[in-house]
């Protein structure tokens, strides 16, 4: 049988400097409105070039990650600018409600629970766990807790190996926790609540952990249709 075969083309070393500034930002480690190092001091920790730096800091402010301030320096994009978020844009034409944000987010996190409950490896696990205390830690220190929140939902995304999903979800995440964060904080402010969620994040990364699709599966969707309950009850949205 003939086969088609490609040869195979060495990835640049400003690609590769973009992959793993992209994944900070999309974990969360670089949080929305923090300033990232200069490219000398990127450069000399990746040990590549200062062009291959620029080369990928332009490339991230161009699809909206980074945005570069004259004479600050250059900063994760706030998530007070929207207008860049194709997901905003649509859903606002649309009139979209709190609802029927949670019902996509049903079918594509629950999706990938499973998936990741499939192809996780250990360090996915770990940023899971990790997530899941940072939840406690900002709970116990007064703050609501939703950053924490995110990163364990991008963590699972990123365990399910599948580019489109991160991508998906990182403007889902920005445009949920910006737009109607009034509407959602309510949920963040009862510690009732907290708790419960922090329990449902547990059970789903124990199912995931043991590389169980079906309970996975089964685990986020009690979690999201718990919020979808909760918003229910708030009105007007």
């Amino acid at each position: 049988m003939a086969l088609t075969l490609k040869p195979i083309k060495p990835k640049r070393i400003s690609d590769q400097v973009f992959d793993q500034l992209r994944e900070l930002i999309f974990r969360g480690q670089m949080k929305p409105g923090e300033k990232i190092m200069t490219e000398r001091e990127l450069s000399e920790i990746l040990q590549v070039s200062r062009t291959s730096v620029r080369d990928a800091i332009n490339k991230l402010v161009v699809m909206g990650l980074l945005e570069q301030k004259q004479g600050q320096g250059t900063f994760v994009r706030s998530l007070d600018s929207l207008e860049k978020n194709p997901l905003a844009a649509a859903l606002e034409a649309q009139d979209a409600s709190l609802e029927d944000l949670l019902e996509v987010r049903m079918g594509l996190e629950c999706n990938a629970a499973a998936l990741a409950a499939q192809r996780a490896v250990d360090e996915d696990i770990h940023f899971l766990e990790k997530s899941i205390q940072e939840m406690r830690d900002e709970v116990e220190s007064g703050r609501l807790g939703t950053e924490a929140d995110v990163s364990f939902h991008m963590a699972i995304s990123f365990a399910a190996k599948n580019p489109v999903q991160v991508y998906i979800m990182k403007n889902f995440y920005d445009f949920l926790f910006l737009s109607i964060r009034e509407n959602l904080a309510q949920l963040y402010e009862g510690r009732t609540n907290i708790d419960e969620i922090i329990k449902q994040h547990t059970e789903i990364l124990n199912q995931i952990r043991n590389h169980d699709p079906q309970h996975a599966y089964d685990a986020m969707r009690r979690h999201i249709n718990y919020v979808l309950d909760f918003v229910k009850g708030i009105k007007p949205f």
